[in-house]
């Protein structure tokens, strides 16, 4: 069995389902509420684990009472958490997070200032354990010492090219998959057109570049080629987290050495699948169901 480290973020979520998203200041009633762990590489790597995959979390939490119910969920997903940071007097990162009725959401998230952003202490693990080393760009230092570990190694990485205030030119360079969000490859390359994007990102990365596109699908370029697969059509209850089951699914596909073809189709299934089901994780379906909805919904 393959072996994949997901380096990032995790956070607790605190999830308000209305019937709008708020469009001006006011009060607002939810109809209904849950508190579930969420955060990029974290929600990545419990996707890893329900398809039935060896992972590691890699990241940094606080010694309170968030921090050690993200570290019981995470368990509880068989999702390894051996290697996490703990600061002791801590707080742990969390974000609120409005789901309206098309199951489109709002998200704010707080990231603690009290988990320091040094790497050092990756030094101590052994990555040469690892078939695929996934990175979010919430912890810049991480994913920048994660991403040059892998290409001094020879393992695949994949980035999850999100929106962040910090330069991810360098991480962009370094992946050998990039998996954009919308956001995070406008604000990179300055431009509003999708196609305009990913060619202008391909002069930063010689590698693999998608941009995932929600319902729509995923776009990626290949040979200076825009070329394009389309969403899956389901029954959207909570998109929440969609993204993140995305790139851990595309690690998964990576790390277990799917056909090039097969990557996108693959994590697309994952990720529709998932949002069939409220909260960020609750939908992530087992190898097995994403084989069968592959079978029966195929696209050409």
């Amino acid at each position: 069995m393959s072996k994949i480290a997901c380096i990032g973020i995790a956070v607790q979520d605190r999830i308000y389902y209305v019937d709008h998203l708020p469009s001006a200041s006011g009060k607002f009633v939810a109809h209904s509420y849950q508190e579930v762990g969420g955060g990029p590489a974290a929600t990545a790597a419990v996707a890893i684990a329900k398809l039935g995959n060896e992972v590691d979390f890699i990241g940094r939490l606080g010694d309170d009472t968030i921090g050690k119910s993200i570290i019981s969920e995470l368990n509880n997903y068989n999702v390894n958490t051996d290697l996490v940071k703990i600061y002791p007097q801590a707080q742990s990162s969390q974000s609120a997070i409005l789901v309206d009725h098309t199951g489109e959401r709002l998200i704010l998230n707080y990231p603690s200032p009290d988990l320091l952003t040094t790497e050092e202490w990756l030094n101590q693990i052994d990555f040469t354990n690892y078939d695929a080393i996934l990175c979010d760009v919430r912890w810049h230092e991480g994913a920048l010492f994660s991403l040059r570990k892998a290409r001094e190694l020879g393992i695949p990485s994949i980035l999850d090219a999100d929106t962040t205030p910090q330069d991810i030119t360098k991480l962009v360079e370094l992946a050998e998959y990039v998996i954009f969000s919308e956001p995070g490859l406008k604000k990179l390359t300055s431009e509003a057109n999708i196609d305009t994007a990913l060619k202008k990102a391909s002069l930063i990365c010689s590698h693999n570049i998608y941009v995932t596109q929600g319902e729509k699908g995923c776009s990626y370029i290949k040979e200076n080629t825009i070329h394009h697969y389309p969403g899956f059509t389901v029954d959207v209850i909570d998109t929440t987290g969609a993204g993140d089951v995305f790139h851990g699914a595309f690690a998964f596909a990576v790390a277990n050495k799917l056909p090039y073809d097969k990557l996108i189709p693959f994590a697309n299934a994952v990720a529709a699948l998932k949002c069939t089901a409220p909260g960020g994780r609750q939908g992530i379906p087992t190898l097995d169901q994403v084989n069968s909805f592959l079978q029966y919904n195929r696209i050409s």
